[in-house]
């Protein structure tokens, strides 16, 4: 999800998202575990100690993928998120983290942490959501897949296992697991430490949890305080977004839709529950309209991408609803006055 603390008319920072530096401890300390130099990764991307002991600091999504990446080369271990999720305790998911830990059973505990995972991470491509009569929590897309993207795929499906570890005092807790992206030669390791049948290739990214094992008491179950930190939870995320406008929840349901096609206003309009002349209504109270905020939201995203990333091109324009290349290119020349290459090319040299 995009960041929305921000008053009506303001820029996010980043519009592909921003995660906390939470996570970002946990990746050095894995990093660190590994063999690489923590200290030299965070001078190369400027992560101060102060920074990394500051609950409310974050740093954006594609910085992140970077640290990542950078620590896998240094360590040379491509399953880094493995260990990512093995390193991960419920105090690194910060309240909702202790939140779910004090919950009655396995599945609630789950289901608390996930619920609250906006507190501690906001990505554009969309949230991690829980489906409790499967039994079964999954991880949004984020294709098109890549050396740089793996391990975030890896840590988040192995964290949610190591927490389920850690609150049942289990260690075979999962039925099986699927990922996305294919197999990159290393499924014995995979199915070794998730302890069960791992898929590769497949529809979603999620784990599934044994039937026991979800209706498992957890080990620090206690009713006040979960209630009191759920409270505190959903004081934290109303928060964030009280001053959503209608444009905001429509550019929050954007992105994740764009994937090779254009969502419609007749689409959006189902999903924040409206009639499409209501939300037309909506809008236009609000000075805007829904082409501009596709616009908008495709414009802040695009700037991102080539500031941000290495993906392709072609992947881009996929990513934010193109027909075709041809059409992200003359979008793009329209929103900045140059093409998406040579404005890459002219960041890479300015750095």
């Amino acid at each position: 999800m995009i960041s929305r603390q921000r008053t009506s008319g303001q820029q996010p920072r980043n519009a592909l998202g921003n995660i906390s530096v939470l996570h970002a401890s946990v990746l050095l300390r894995a990093a660190a575990a590994e063999g690489a130099d923590p200290d030299q990764l965070m001078s190369s991307f400027r992560l101060g100690r102060e920074t990394l002991d500051s609950a409310a600091a974050r740093i954006s999504i594609p910085r992140f993928m970077r640290l990542g990446h950078a620590a896998i080369a240094q360590t040379g271990n491509p399953a880094l998120g493995l260990r990512i999720g093995a390193l991960t305790r419920p105090v690194d998911a910060g309240i909702a983290g202790l939140a779910g830990q004090s919950a009655a059973t396995a599945g609630e505990a789950l289901d608390t942490l996930i619920r609250y995972s906006l507190l501690t991470s906001q990505n554009s491509r969309g949230a991690p959501s829980i489906k409790p009569t499967e039994r079964r929590a999954l991880f949004y897309s984020i294709r098109p897949y890549n050396a740089f993207n793996f391990f975030v795929v890896d840590s988040v499906l192995a964290a949610w296992t190591q927490f389920v570890r850690h609150i049942t005092g289990q260690y075979e807790v999962l039925e099986r697991v699927t990922i996305e992206y294919p197999s990159i030669g290393q499924d014995d390791l995979f199915e070794s430490w998730f302890r069960c049948p791992v898929h590769f290739g497949a529809d979603e990214n999620a784990i599934t949890v044994k039937p026991d094992t979800w209706i498992q008491a957890t080990l620090q179950a206690q009713p006040a305080v979960h209630e009191k930190l759920s409270e505190l939870c959903e004081r934290e995320l109303q928060q964030i977004r009280k001053g959503w406008t209608t444009g905001d929840r429509v550019k929050n349901l954007l992105t994740p839709l764009f994937r090779g096609e254009s969502p419609s206003l007749e689409t959006i309009a189902s999903k924040l529950g409206v009639a499409p002349w209501t939300l037309q209504r909506q809008l236009s109270a609000e000075g805007t309209g829904f082409r501009e905020l596709v616009d908008e939201t495709r414009k802040q995203l695009a700037r991102d991408y080539i500031r941000e990333t290495e993906t392709a091109l072609s992947e881009i324009a996929w990513l934010l609803g193109f027909a075709n290349p041809a059409a992200f290119h003359k979008a793009y020349r329209r929103w900045f006055d140059i093409s998406p290459g040579e404005h890459r090319n002219r960041l890479k040299a300015e750095r």
